[in-house]
């Protein structure tokens, strides 16, 4: 089967799902009004709510939501399910639940004064959700800080080249958004000047890698790494959002332009087949049943909960009008979703296929396996041998632009998931001495992201983390859902999402429970039954949406539907 037809089919889809059902999902349950005001205005502060171009408050979105995710993946969907399979799943999910549930979140939260989802369930389903949900998502996000920062502490020390171009993006992204950003002056003058100094960095980064010692002030290198990363969180998600994340993920996303791009180039000219086989299976010796797991392996790509606490955490405090949110929360999913496929391409077709007992070299297999470098080394490898088709790139130029691109999403990953617990755990101490103010927020997440990641914990519950964040997608589309029908709007576009991503996220459970207790464990069996517990308590505060007029018997405890 040749790449290039499946890559069109799949791009007509997205762009069909973006225009039309993206299109019907904002009159019939939006509407958006641009005489609205936003919270970026009424709430402006300079610091967190600040209204925003929309090329720029894009570009953060997307970069923050993309990360390492829609690459790992559909990497993973290719070598356990097959392409099909990965493609079928990233196609249907991204346009029938993940836009939707970015979208909805996004303006949901836009419509609440711009706070998170957990804030949004104190008045729809009640103190008891907000409480539980909100003590959940600030967890997941410190999981996230300390997994994605041990990522890019791994990378500054496997790719000293990239060390340069990482932290170098940070300065020129500070003047791009004290000389640009700042003074509203106009992009399209600065954007090349301000890549040009990117490519500088790159050029630098290569002729003079910054290779650390074994220890550094008596600790390894990449736990010195990763306590320099946390030390930037603290500074990065307290600063500014106009010095530091809209320009910095607005360049990032020039990034990862080029890169796609690129990738969609060197398929055009290189159209190669694809090796591997479209579906291995309703079954993975290693990974269990196609559903739910398929379902879980690739999130990012088709939906993922985490989506939702960046639309209702930082987009929702920058959005300068209403109708930006169909560009940017649907439209961001959709580009994703465009990225994810073209990662399914590589791996199906850009890299060769084994499924001996010994892959050969620069197989699928072979890469993929922690010996071979990863999913981070497989992805670039694909990418480079698309690049070597095209004349004034070449292969070497892919394999260090891909590793780039990835670690540049990652860092910015990171620090906004720092900034978004910092919101959700002021949300929920409301005010308190330490906690109440964005310094201590700050603190507290870091320090505990910091042990986490340092003392290699996180190894312990990282496993559950996939269907954590799955349940994060179900739970928020349960919490939009009661908040549509306290606006009188129809309810099933989330409705049915939540219920099919909640069976998904218990089915995940059940199945690793049942692998956690064989392999003895009992830690991670209990966090996975743990986790069904409060999703199973949160559907029953929910059950009222399920009635034939959508409101509760009783209301929710603590507050009204509406």
């Amino acid at each position: 089967m040749n790449s290039l037809v499946i890559g069109g089919l799949v791009a007509v889809w997205l762009v069909f799902g973006y225009r039309w059902y993206g299109g019907r999902i904002a009159r019939r349950l939006i509407g958006p009004d641009d005489s609205r005001v936003v919270p970026s205005r009424s709430r402006a502060d300079g610091v967190d709510f600040q209204a925003t171009r929309t090329p720029v408050l894009f570009g953060h979105h997307f970069s923050s939501i993309a990360g390492a995710g829609p690459i790992v993946g559909p990497l993973l969907g290719v070598l356990y399910f097959g392409w099909a399979a990965a493609l079928g799943w990233i196609a249907l999910g991204s346009v029938l639940m993940g836009a939707v549930h970015d979208y909805v979140a996004l303006m949901a939260s836009v419509r609440s004064g711009g706070v998170s989802i957990g804030e949004i369930a104190q008045s729809t389903l009640g103190g008891r959700a907000r409480l539980i949900l909100s003590v959940f998502l600030w967890c997941t996000l410190v999981m996230v800080v300390a997994v994605f920062g041990v990522i890019t502490a791994q990378t500054l020390v496997k790719e000293p080249s990239i060390v340069i171009p990482t932290f170098g993006l940070i300065a020129v992204a500070a003047l791009f958004g004290a000389g640009v950003l700042r003074p509203g002056r106009p992009l399209l003058p600065f954007t090349p000047l301000a890549l040009a100094a990117l490519a500088g960095l790159v050029w630098l980064g290569v002729r003079l890698p910054v290779v650390l010692p074994p220890e550094v002030f008596g600790i390894p290198a990449q736990t010195f790494w990763f306590w320099i990363l946390m030390v930037y969180c603290v500074l990065a998600s307290t600063l500014p959002v106009w010095l530091l994340l809209q320009p910095r993920d607005y360049l990032s996303t020039w990034i990862l332009s080029l890169g796609i791009g690129g990738g969609v180039l060197g398929l055009i000219a290189l159209h190669p087949a694809l090796e591997a086989p479209a579906f291995t299976g309703f079954r993975s010796p290693t990974q269990g049943p196609l559903w739910p797991m398929l379902c879980v392996m690739i999130a990012c790509g088709a939906i993922s909960g985490f989506h939702s606490l960046v639309a209702g955490g930082t987009t929702s405090k920058q959005i300068s009008r209403e109708s930006d949110g169909l560009r940017i929360g649907f439209g961001a999913m959709i580009l994703e979703a465009g990225l994810a496929a073209l990662v399914v391409l590589i791996a199906a077709g850009a890299l060769t296929w084994d499924a001996g007992a010994s892959p050969a070299a620069g197989s699928l297999q072979q890469l993929m396996d922690p010996a071979g470098g990863g999913p981070i080394v497989a992805f670039a490898t694909g990418f480079s041998r698309l690049t070597d088709a095209l004349p004034l790139l070449g292969a070497s130029v892919g394999l260090f632009f891909g590793i780039l691109m990835i670690n540049a999403f990652v860092i910015t990953t990171l620090d906004t998931s720092t900034r978004l617990a910092r919101f959700v755990l002021q949300e929920l101490v409301r005010g308190a001495p330490v906690l109440g103010n964005r310094w201590g927020a700050t603190l507290i997440t870091v320090l505990a992201a910091g042990w986490l990641g340092a003392s290699d914990s996180y190894h312990r519950i990282w496993p559950v983390f996939g269907a954590s964040n799955q349940l994060v997608a179900a739970l928020s589309l349960l919490v939009v859902s009661s908040w549509l029908v306290g606006l009188h709007k129809p309810r099933a576009a989330t409705l049915v999402p939540a219920l099919f991503m909640l069976a998904t996220t218990i089915g995940a459970l059940g199945w690793q429970i049942a692998g956690f207790l064989r392999d003895g464990e009992g830690l991670l069996a209990g966090i996975a039954a743990g986790l069904i517990a409060m999703a199973l308590f949160l559907a029953w505060e929910a059950r009222w949406l399920l009635s034939r007029n959508g409101k509760p018997a009783r209301g929710p405890r603590g507050a009204s539907p509406a």
